[in-house]
């Protein structure tokens, strides 16, 4: 019976009793040390699943990413284009999160008594950070630059906090295997090819468990924060809820003011047109969850109703799905900086653009499949100093924003797709009609 319930229900049904269950426990006088002693270590096993596999999903996605770009030589002045375009739109969409976070400043709406029985559940990951603020400020300028080349690959794959070393690895990698005989980089990249694969099946494991995870996470959050004032888990609820304004927002503004105002600035498409072509790809992206399924949905719509040529389409969507992720990067940005408002931490300008940085780079790696955006973040929390344990505040909204943000994906795809056809000179003045643009083609 379970397992006909699609999982992103099973997900909501586990938030919504895990809310259920936590305030019935502090309402009633089952004591909260059952709570947190037998249901809070499956949502900490949750956790650590996806931390577990944070960076093989990184190294292997990229790796493939960078070495799909194929002939240098050949794809050199497109694959620019794409590259280039996707990393703008990117930092555009995490700016945009980061200011609508700090002008309304959801996590602020905490009353003191609340942010500090948040504070005192990770005290010990936020002291240990104390004497890193002190050896930062000892360094050069320079030295985040020093910090993403690593001096030992291995080690770096041992620590999720080093994420951008295990980036600017890959990178090489893939590079180097565009560099060498195609004979010796054909099994090499089917390796990682073949490894890619496995970790998203991984992933779907993980998942698996999500709605006991998320169960757990929300009941023991519930529990712990609520102590003996009851209303606090009211007011985490309402902050949570201004949280997820924000983030839609954000996403809204992506889809409504920024993808339209670059198609207007390097194509004669009419938005309304290009979002009537591509509503299949974003309905199926918004049921999924997931920009990979939904790319040959997108590959189709774009090529017969834009009129993009596959020649194009065949390279920049299948790069789009796991280098850009600008819904995603937007609510890591928001994410992050709501996690450390409600822990009553202050997050520095300088630590900001290393979310910019971060969520950036860690977009590139990130694969387009429900639960990375959550793997990212931690990625995202753990270079800035915020104690990866937070992503506890945010989870039960996740599965439902996660939905809305790879709808954002999906359509930044679109958008940089229609774009580069349309500098190459190979996107017809008038839309193309070969089927029913409100319905996937058969």
């Amino acid at each position: 019976m379970l397992k006909k319930i699609p999982l992103h229900t099973q997900i909501i049904i586990g938030l919504v009793l895990g809310l259920i269950f936590g305030l019935v426990v502090i309402k009633t006088s089952i004591p909260n040390s059952f709570t947190i002693d037998y249901i809070k270590p499956f949502g900490t096993i949750f956790i650590n699943g996806l931390k577990m596999i944070a960076v093989p999903l990184v190294l292997a996605s990229l790796i493939v990413g960078v070495s799909n770009l194929g002939d240098v030589s050949k794809l050199s002045r497109i694959g620019g284009k794409t590259i280039g375009t996707y990393l703008v739109t990117t930092v555009l969409a995490v700016t945009i999160g980061l200011v609508m976070v700090n002008v309304f400043k959801p996590g602020k709406s905490l009353p003191p008594e609340t942010r500090e029985n948040l504070m005192s559940l990770y005290e010990g990951d936020a002291g240990s950070r104390v004497g890193q603020a002190a050896e930062l400020q000892k360094q050069s300028p320079l030295q985040p630059l020093v910090d993403i080349v690593p001096d030992n690959v291995f080690s770096a794959t041992t620590d999720n906090a080093a994420m951008l070393q295990v980036v600017f690895f890959a990178i090489l990698v893939g590079i180097a295997l565009l560099k060498i005989p195609k004979a010796k980089a054909a099994p090499v990249i089917a390796f990682f090819d073949g490894m890619n694969d496995v970790i998203i099946q991984i992933v779907n494991f993980i998942m698996m468990i999500a709605p006991f995870g998320v169960f757990a996470l929300m009941a023991s959050l519930i529990v712990e924060i609520a102590g003996e004032n009851p209303d606090s888990a009211v007011q985490l609820l309402m902050a949570l809820l201004k949280y997820s304004l924000v983030v839609l927002g954000g996403l809204f503004t992506m889809i409504l003011v920024v993808y339209p105002a670059i198609l207007m600035a390097f194509t004669k498409v009419k938005y309304r047109d290009f979002f009537r072509a591509i509503r299949p790809a974003q309905l199926l992206a918004f049921s999924t969850s997931s920009s990979s399924a939904t790319l040959p949905v997108t590959m189709k719509q774009v090529e017969e109703e834009l009129g993009v040529s596959e020649e194009i389409s065949s390279f920049v969507l299948p790069l789009g799905a796991t280098v850009n992720m600008d819904g995603t990067s937007l609510y890591q940005g928001v994410a992050a900086v709501f996690i450390a408002q409600a822990l009553g931490m202050e997050l520095s300008l300088t630590q900001q653009l290393m979310i910019v940085l971060t969520a950036t780079l860690a977009s590139i790696g990130s694969a387009g499949v429900p639960g990375a955006g959550l793997i990212m973040l931690i990625i995202v929390l753990e270079s800035i100093g915020v104690p990866a344990a937070g992503i506890a505040l945010i989870i039960a909204p996740d599965r439902i924003l996660d939905m809305f943000r790879t709808v954002v994906n999906v359509t930044g795809d679109a958008t940089v797709c229609t774009i580069v056809a349309s500098t190459e000179g190979e996107l017809p003045d008038g839309l193309i009609r070969k089927s029913n643009p409100l319905t996937p083609n058969e």
